[in-house]
């Protein structure tokens, strides 16, 4: 995978949303597969340092074992998203179910949050693997399609601390949506990583922000 997304990729998918508000400095955080009380707390903590807003894309199966970690992300102003409620490969999933397992997250968060924090109906497809016909059937239910301009790689546990770090430092500029992962797969690179981004960029006066 690409760590810095094509400027002919986003052109053939216009639709879905790729880059964030530029607003001066600003940087997109943003984060998949949590809730988890094992990560995501830690994350928050971070975050919070550097008063450091960023949008959380939830798995709903997590947001339903860990309802009070999923309301400390919403309570501390971050955005939340829906990452489908198990996790699935849009390539490899019927258009109908994977529609049935996003509203299923989406209902999911709706019953352990206000419908306040959930307003704009973020989406992001779990691998950024999706077809077009699920893009637009979840567009028909109110949802914004989010992918990502940098990935982090910080999922990959063959790659090292310091070169998931550049990836972000490296690539990242003003607007950039960024993914890092709060799970248990990622913790050891997302430790690493993600401090030194906040603080790299923090230095640079740059601005962290949920995106909108």
């Amino acid at each position: 995978m690409k760590v810095k997304i094509p400027k002919l990729v986003k052109k053939v998918y216009p639709s879905r949303i790729w880059d964030g508000p530029k607003n001066g400095k600003s940087l997109y955080l943003t984060f998949d597969d949590g809730p988890i009380p094992q990560v995501t707390p830690w994350v928050l903590e971070e975050l919070r340092k550097y008063d450091a807003k960023a949008t959380f894309f939830c798995i709903g199966d997590n947001v339903r074992k860990h309802p009070e970690v999923f309301r400390q992300v919403v309570a501390e102003g971050h955005a939340v998203g829906n990452h489908t409620f198990n996790h699935l490969n849009g390539w490899k999933t019927s258009s109908q179910k994977y529609l049935e397992n996003s509203l299923q997250a989406q209902h999911q968060m709706e019953e352990s949050t206000s419908e306040e924090a959930l307003k704009d109906q973020l989406f992001r497809p779990p691998y950024g693997k999706i077809r077009e016909k699920q893009a637009r059937l979840l567009r028909k239910h109110g949802f914004k399609i989010v992918m990502w301009d940098i990935i982090s790689e910080d999922y990959n546990q063959n790659l090292s601390e310091e070169k998931c770090l550049q990836n972000v430092l490296e690539n990242s500029v003003s607007g950039s949506i960024v993914v890092f992962h709060d799970s248990i797969k990622a913790e050891k690179n997302l430790k690493f990583t993600l401090p030194r981004v906040l603080e790299h960029f923090k230095e640079r006066e740059y601005a962290f922000r949920a995106l909108p």
